[in-house]
Order: C-alpha cells, then structure tokens, then sequence
C-alpha cells in the first residue's frame, strides 16, 4: 500500500518546500554566538521554538528577546556542557517550558590553538571536556524525552578540520572533531528505529567575530584556499543544520554535510 502521508509540500507557485518547524523544540548549544546563532537564528525563522544555550547566560539572554522581538518563541538557559548536570537542569529547563525536546543541535565547542610542545594535561582536558564529553553530556540529556515521543533529530557541530583536514596547532581540536563523527556513527545505530536520526555538520571557515580579529594578510590566506572565495556565513551552517533536523530528512543518520565553499575539493595548491 502507498504510504498516504504526501510526498512535498509546495506553495502557490508549485515549487517544493520543506515543513515548517512550527512548535518543534529545538535545544541550540553554543547558541549565542558563531556558528551556534546562525542555527539559533535559522531554526526561529522557521518557526521552532528555540532554547538559545549558552555558558555566557547574558549573551543568552539578548539573542532570545531578539528572537522573541522577530516573532519567534526563545527561551535563554545558561550552560556549562562539561558539567553534567548542568546539562540535565537544562534539559530539564526545556521540558518545564514546552513539555518536550523534539532536535538537539549540540554545537557547543572551543577551538584553542596549542602545539605539540604546548600541549599539557590541563588543555587536553578543557578541549575534550567541552567538545566531546559536552556532546555526550547534550546528547545524553536530550534523548529521553525524544524516546518518549518517538520522533527526535540531532545535529553535531564537527568541522573540516580533523575528520578531512589538518592544522598546525589544532591537533587538539581536530581530535575532538574527529571523535564527535564517532559518536555520531554509534549513537545513530543505537537509536535508528525509534524515529530519531543523528547527523553532523562540518563547517570550514566561517565568518565569526573572531575572523574580524585577524590580520589582513592572514583573512587574505583564508579566503585564498576557499574556491568560492568567501568564507561561510553562520547561517550557512544553520540551513545545513535545518535540513538535518526536517521531518524529509528522516531517512537520512550517521551521515555528514560540508559546508565549506569548496576549500577540500583542490588537488594541490592551484
């Protein structure tokens, strides 16, 4: 028998379009800023129901009554990733607004520079603390309620760097990139037939407050290996991050989207 749920919506026009996200609750980790706002940001627009979660409580705070001013539905949650618990109470937080959790985003990461000789017990600790146990941490915190519902979408923060580059100095973090596809790959087997999907995104460069910082020759290099010569925009992750967490996608886990303007492409340096 044909599955009578329809295949596309489409507007006016006949052109197709993805279903709103209207009262999904989304969890958005790293939300206030960079990569995390443009998913924020992105996931408002089409109408989900947004927990803008940061460690920076009052950068929180003002992106949510900016999300709130443009007709969406924010709340602000002050977070620490590594810590356990404070995951939970915002998990917990969530549920006690809207009663459900419907896509975790779990973006929240850090990306320190430090090379071999650099590298100590404390740095180690503070980038695997963040990227990989605050992804456990998301994760682990999110999925109950979704099991309940049947229906869940998680979407990591990876990166080029690490799974299909390297850097000098970002060893480190690359490490933690690659271990989150690992996590990605298991979690999702774990999972795939309770309707919830584990997917990641893996940005390139992007255009963040910390670019603007650099030196003009440095954001010259950068744009210089990128085949489309711009950097992305945050939003750019957060469409990518959208599509992930649609109801289309739902056949669609374990599996990555690069969004990096083409930079992994070039065979050599031409």
């Amino acid at each position: 028998m044909a599955d009578p749920r329809p295949l596309r919506r489409r507007d006016r026009r006949g052109r197709s379009f993805l279903k709103p996200l209207d009262e999904r609750v989304t969890v958005v980790t790293g939300a206030a800023s960079g990569v995390g706002r443009g998913i924020a940001e992105v996931f408002a627009l089409e109408g989900a129901r947004v927990a803008v979660a940061d460690l920076d409580l009052a950068a929180a705070e003002a992106l949510a009554v900016e999300l709130g001013g443009s007709g969406g539905e924010a709340l602000a949650v002050g977070v620490d990733v590594a810590d356990s618990a404070s995951v939970e109470a915002t998990a917990a937080a969530v549920l006690d607004r809207w009663g459900r959790i419907d896509i975790l985003a779990a973006n929240a990461g850090i990306y320190p520079a430090a090379e071999i000789p650099e590298i100590d017990d404390e740095f180690l600790d503070r980038v695997l603390a963040i990227n990989v146990k605050g992804t456990v941490h998301s994760v682990r915190a999110c999925l109950p309620p979704m099991r309940e519902r049947g229906y869940g979408r998680i979407v990591l923060t990876s990166s080029i760097t690490g799974p299909l580059v390297g850097a000098a100095g970002y060893g480190v973090y690359g490490s933690t990139k690659a271990a989150m596809l690992g996590l990605m790959r298991s979690f999702a087997l774990e999972v795939a037939g309770e309707g919830i999907t584990v997917n990641a995104i893996m940005p390139g460069n992007v255009r963040t407050p910390g670019f603007e910082q650099l030196s003009d020759e440095w954001k010259r290099e950068l744009l210089g290996v990128i085949p489309m010569r711009r950097l992305a925009e945050p939003a750019d992750a957060g469409w990518a991050a959208r599509f992930l967490a649609s109801e289309e996608a739902g056949y669609i886990t374990g599996q990555t989207i690069v969004i990096d303007g083409g930079q992994v492409l070039p065979e050599g340096l031409a």
